[in-house]
């Protein structure tokens, strides 16, 4: 899947909402969505078992079972996919 519209070209800025709009329009539900202990970004955990971290700059991380599913859907790079 191209999830290439959710990062602004030449940004690697992140859109949260987009990115949680991609990822349930490809079955994987939302199960969880919190600002993060530092309030300076969003959680977003998903039924696949994998979290999104989105911080409010638009950088992106993410982690656990599910993050190839999630990084391929939202396409982060590499770099930014943790186990």
């Amino acid at each position: 899947m191209d999830g290439g519209d959710l990062l602004s070209p030449g940004e690697n800025i992140m859109d949260v909402d987009k990115a949680i709009a991609q990822i349930s329009a490809a079955g994987i539900e939302l199960t969880d969505r919190r600002r993060n202990d530092s309030d300076d970004g969003w959680v977003l955990q998903f039924s696949n078992g994998a979290t999104l971290n989105v911080h409010d700059s638009g950088a992106a991380t993410a982690q656990g079972r599910g993050v190839d599913a999630i990084a391929e859907i939202v396409d982060l790079p590499a770099g930014s996919r943790g186990t």
